[in-house]
């Protein structure tokens, strides 16, 4: 008997359970809910969410600290919620299992207690092309604290570690190897075991960052023989905030703390040294996260289950929604992977030809579909691809055929819908208006004014895409680095001029047709305005007059608060130099 059944799977997610409403037969509108971000952050099951809610309610004191009743009952929750990642990974002793804040902060603690006091000029950190920052930047650093050297392990056509070029990359120099079991943006699982190998012939430190891997796979890190081993919870149907570092007893006992504090010491003295706790609590410095602890001990007894399970019915389900995705995905003429093959677990990343992903990603936001798109954390693996960055559907085992149906019917739907293609004689209200340059208050209340009679956030949206035709486009040749705004998900532009008057105008650009649209806003809002009015005005109440914070919120990673933070820069500057 299979102790996986999709349906039953998928109704322990209130999220996805509460959204769930006939997509196929409502045509598709917002009501609903499609959640292919996955691989950024899975939901929670009602087990995992009750856990929570329970420690406070019930067990809520300090953990190890104290002699009464409830802090006796906190310990042993937290503990046994440790014995349990043990056993979850195969761990030789509980001592190797180290609580972090997620994996981030596990490879932080690896490259700032271990490396930074081991490695020495010349010696070298090797890297794969498709790492996520989380697992580049960390060692960026301890190389510039050291003088160490970071090498990168090329990747095959295919999107894996290209094992081919090892014995070339990976030498008696190597000191440290870095890699993710599975590629966040390519789903391709690697080769670890033959790198981790390759890495011990050389006498180098494993380190694996298996935060993609941990809710598809079974892990066992004594048969890896892996030096260390980070994960987060979030990633695997728990809760944010909390994660592990699993390392081999033998290196953890000779690193020295990453943070000082409560927990982490033995005794503190002002005349002698501090001397640290011992394992793992040498590396728990301050009040831990005890209920997310908790709370990942019950999404451990949740998913371990179907990993066990001999018939494999978990991964079998997860497999056939793959297949079916990309099968459907790579049927429409304008979808191109970003790396040749089918992926190994749900992470499709690909582009359209003639689309910014951004607006696709937006668009499909309408239809009550979340799919990310950008870099994804991996702007190398963007270079060494030879792309600004991509579209990624990620799947978990609570998504259905039905879904992705009807994701590619509404993608089949963006793509021929005319308000990404329409000519400038053919858009929004005010196309027919000439762009007003001296009287930028009307200009805005004539967007207030359009959006106040526009309900829903399917018809805000396609009024964006529509104002965005009547942005006139920026001359290349203005479209620089010194006009690039950072931080915007696409690529944008934004120049200012100064009147006598004391006033600023700004023009701008994008190549993604929903930010040129949001540009038309927020131009209409600082054009024409004092250095002072640009810095007081209130972009967020702006926004809320148009209906748009919900979607647009200038705290959402759309570029929106990059371009609002360059105009005011910029005239702050202006402002200085006259």
């Amino acid at each position: 008997m299979n102790l996986f059944d999709p349906h039953l799977f998928r109704r322990q997610f209130p999220l996805i359970e509460n959204h769930d409403k006939s997509l196929i037969e409502k045509s598709g509108l917002t009501s609903s809910l499609i959640y292919f971000d996955n691989a950024a952050t899975t939901q929670k099951p009602q087990q995992v969410i009750d856990s929570q809610q329970h420690y406070y309610q019930h067990l809520n004191a300090n953990v190890h600290r104290a002699s009464h009743q409830l802090s006796s009952k906190a310990t042993f929750a937290f503990e046994k919620a440790r014995s349990l990642v043990q056993g979850f990974i195969r761990a030789k002793s509980i001592k190797e299992i180290i609580w972090t804040k997620g994996a981030t902060e596990s490879i932080n603690i690896v490259a700032q207690s271990l490396a930074r006091n081991t490695l020495k000029p010349g010696d070298e950190i090797v890297l794969c092309a498709s790492e996520h920052h989380a697992n580049i930047v960390p060692w960026q650093i301890v190389a510039e604290q050291t003088g160490a050297v970071i090498k990168v392990l090329p990747l095959t056509n295919n999107g894996y570690i290209d094992v081919a070029e090892m014995d070339n990359i990976i030498t008696d120099r190597t000191k440290f190897v870095t890699c993710a079991h599975i590629s966040n943006v390519l789903g391709r699982i690697n080769p670890i075991k033959k790198i981790i190998a390759k890495a011990k012939s050389v006498g180098a430190i494993s380190l694996i960052d298996g935060a993609q891997a941990v809710a598809h796979l079974s892990i066992d890190v004594q048969s890896l023989d892996c030096d260390f081993y980070v994960f987060s919870a979030h990633k695997m149907y728990g809760p944010t905030g909390i994660g592990v570092l699993y390392g081999k007893k033998v290196l953890l006992e000779c690193m020295l703390p990453y943070q000082g504090g409560g927990e982490m010491i033995k005794t503190v003295s002002f005349t002698q040294a501090t001397t640290f706790n011992e394992l793992p609590f040498k590396f728990e410095a301050g009040t831990p996260n005890i209920a997310g602890v908790i709370a990942f001990a019950e999404c451990i007894s949740f998913l371990t289950p179907f990993l066990a399970d001999e018939t494999n019915a978990y991964n079998l389900f997860e497999q056939k929604l793959v297949n079916h995705c990309y099968e459907a995905l790579a049927k429409i003429e304008q979808v191109k992977f970003i790396v040749d093959g089918t992926p190994d677990v749900g992470v499709i990343a690909f582009t359209l030809t003639g689309h910014h992903n951004q607006d696709i990603a937006m668009s499909l936001d309408i239809y009550g579909i979340a799919i990310r798109s950008g870099h994804h954390c991996a702007m190398p693996l963007m270079d060494h691809l030879n792309i600004d960055g991509c579209l990624r559907v990620s799947l978990a085992a609570y998504n259905t055929i039905a879904e992705i149906d009807y994701f590619i019917t509404s993608l089949k739907t963006i793509l021929l819908d005319g308000s990404l293609d329409k000519t400038n004689e053919e858009v929004s209200h005010l196309s027919d208006k000439k762009v007003v340059t001296d009287s930028t208050k009307n200009e805005m209340d004539e967007i207030i004014a359009l959006f106040s009679n526009t309900k829903g956030w399917d018809s805000r949206h396609r009024e964006i895409m529509l104002l965005g035709k009547t942005l006139p486009r920026l001359d290349k040749a203005l479209r620089d680095d010194n006009s690039l705004i950072s931080g915007c998900e696409s690529l944008a532009w934004l120049k200012s001029d100064y009147s006598e008057q004391g006033l600023y105008t700004f023009v701008a650009d994008s190549d993604a047709k929903i930010i040129r649209g949001l540009l038309v806003i927020v131009l209409a809002a600082f054009n024409n305005k004092t250095a002072q009015q640009i810095n007081q005005f209130n972009i967020n109440d702006y926004f809320s007059r148009l209906g748009l914070m919900q979607h647009l919120s200038p705290s959402r990673g759309n570029g929106l608060l990059a371009i609002v933070d360059k105009i005011k820069l910029l005239a702050q500057n202006s402002d200085k130099n006259n």
